[in-house]
């Protein structure tokens, strides 16, 4: 079951199962990532939301682990200025071809979804890869659907 904040609350809210869907398909940028072709994406994700002195998370407390074991876990959205924010450092896995072995670089990423009067969230992943033959930015705009659609009345910000 899906829950937020009610309308009139003081706290931001990012409860409940959502399908968060990243569309891969139509990404851009400078990396030779941005230019292979991927389709679109989802998975559906657990988040729950606490606040403490101001400062607002919504953390993922289930869904799938990421083939990449270098992705921080859980992930965490901090709520700034309207939005979910998830920056996180990483290694990118450059995929060059079958049989050509990965290149593993640093990579940084923010992650922003901004609620929707429908209840959803929409927003945009950007990544910069740092060296090796990835190197650039891949750029993607992602979406959250709930799962359940959260109650009349309640919104996620």
């Amino acid at each position: 079951m899906v829950s937020a904040a009610p309308a009139h609350a003081a706290d931001p809210a990012w409860n409940g199962v959502y399908s968060l869907k990243r569309f891969a398909a139509s990404k851009t940028g400078t990396s030779l990532a941005a230019r292979q072709a991927e389709p679109d994406f989802s998975d559906d994700y657990t988040f729950t939301t606490s606040c403490d002195g101001g400062t607002c998370v919504a953390t993922v407390i289930d869904g799938p682990k990421p083939a990449n074991p270098t992705l921080p876990q859980p992930p965490r959205y901090t709520w700034e200025a309207g939005s979910w924010v998830h920056r996180y450092d990483w290694q990118w896995d450059c995929w060059q071809g079958a049989g050509v072995p990965k290149v593993w670089r640093p990579a940084t990423s923010v992650a922003t979804y901004a609620p929707q009067g429908d209840g959803t969230l929409k927003g945009v992943w950007r990544t910069t890869i740092d060296g090796g033959p990835c190197d650039g930015t891949v750029v993607m705009n992602v979406a959250a659907y709930p799962v359940t659609p959260p109650a009349p009345g309640w919104n996620l910000s």
